[in-house]
């Protein structure tokens, strides 16, 4: 519900009504549709110029899209994901209440490639069980995950729905496998048309290209390769664990 403007007040009335949209706006009000801007006027008893200033503000901020003759749209959510562990996508966007989903591109056996082969201690044309997934946050694509594991480990993931969940966890549920270190690489990346158009990323928007070596013990299980949109996911580092930083407004 709106607040009440001071007219009294020193604040200008677009700076209130943009303090007030930002509390609705973070307390998850917009969920569904931003009012237009002839609705903001008749809640809030202003002209539709104090409206689009207040807006515009809000816009800058990150918080709405203002598109022309389309009117404004609440921003989706942002995910912030910690560095300081061992991390599942599937977690963070559940850990943020939206739906998490995969569609499943490739589920198979197949020979290793020359980079998977060198990341896995195996031999050029080795068998490897190939699973590849674009990833879902809510309705929208938010990664394209590509990973090669040892067939001789990790054969059991082929018989798991893959359609959600981690692999981590179907790989505890079904090899009896459980990852106890590795590495990442992260590297801020201009996708190809193609894959801009798999995550249907917005034009001139950047993505982490994430490289991923998961051991069990001392034995590569598998090698990962991911492109995730950076307009929907952040990288949080923290020190020590455990210490946050301010909410992002737009999360």
């Amino acid at each position: 519900m709106a607040g009440v403007l001071d007219r009294s007040s020193p604040l200008p009335l677009w700076a209130q009504t943009a303090e007030d949209l930002r509390r609705r706006l973070l307390g998850g009000e917009f969920e569904d549709r931003f009012p237009t801007d002839e609705e903001l006027t008749r809640a809030y008893g202003i002209s539709r110029q104090t409206v689009r200033e207040a807006v515009r503000h809000l816009a800058a901020e990150g918080l709405v899209v203002r598109q022309r003759g389309r009117g404004s749209s609440v921003t989706p959510p942002i995910l912030e994901q910690p560095l300081h562990s061992l991390y599942s996508l599937a977690s963070t966007v559940r850990a943020g209440g939206i739906e998490e989903r995969s569609e499943v591109l490739a589920a198979q056996r197949r020979p290793a490639t020359a980079e998977a082969a060198a990341q896995l201690a195996l031999d050029v044309g080795d068998e490897v069980v190939y699973i590849e997934r674009l990833r879902f946050a809510g309705a929208e694509p938010i990664a394209w995950d590509r990973s090669s594991l040892r067939a001789d480990l990790a054969g059991g993931l082929l018989e798991a729905d893959l359609s959600s969940g981690g692999l981590y966890e179907l790989l505890v549920e079904h090899c009896s496998l459980r990852i106890t270190g590795g590495w990442e690489r992260i590297r801020p990346v201009v996708p190809e048309p193609a894959e801009r158009r798999l995550l249907r990323l917005p034009p001139r928007t950047a993505a982490f290209s994430i490289e991923r070596l998961a051991l069990v013990g001392e034995v590569p299980l598998e090698w990962r390769r991911s492109l995730i949109r950076g307009d929907r996911y952040s990288l949080v580092a923290q020190w020590p664990p455990g210490t946050r930083p301010r909410p992002d407004a737009r999360g």
